[in-house]
C-alpha cells in the first residue's frame, strides 16, 4: 500500500463515524432521501452512502478500487464539517442529514 493510500484510509477511518449498518438504516429514512442534488431520481450522497457501506464492509487488502472514493468522501466531509447551519437546529438540519448520508454524524461524540 502506498502512503498516499494509507494517508486517505486512516482520515477514511476518521471521516466516516457511522457503522454500515447504521448507516444502512440512515440510508432508507426519508430524511436521507430529502436532501441532495439529484439527476437521475437518487443523491449523489445517496450513492456515495451505499458505496461506502460496500467500502467499510472490506478488508483493508481489498480496497484497491476504493481509493478515489474514499478520498472523495474525505473531502466532502471536511469541506461540509466547515459549514454548519448558524440558525437552524442542527439535529434536524439539512447540513447534518447531507453528512449522514456520506457515513458522517457531526452529532456524534469522537
Amino acid at each position: 500500500m502506498s502512503d498516499d493510500n494509507e494517508a486517505i484510509y486512516q482520515d477514511f477511518k476518521e471521516s466516516v463515524n457511522m457503522a454500515p449498518k447504521e448507516l444502512e438504516e440512515w440510508l432508507e429514512t426519508d430524511e436521507s432521501k430529502s436532501v441532495g442534488d439529484s439527476s437521475d431520481g437518487e443523491s449523489t450522497g445517496h450513492q456515495s452512502g451505499r458505496r461506502i457501506v460496500e467500502i467499510k464492509k472490506k478488508r483493508k487488502a481489498e480496497l484497491d478500487d476504493d481509493y478515489g472514493h474514499m478520498k472523495k468522501v474525505n473531502q466532502y466531509v471536511a469541506r461540509h464539517l466547515k459549514q454548519p447551519p448558524k440558525k437552524e437546529d442542527k439535529k434536524t438540519s439539512r447540513w447534518r442529514y447531507s453528512l449522514m448520508n456520506w457515513g458522517h454524524d457531526p452529532l456524534k461524540s469522537s
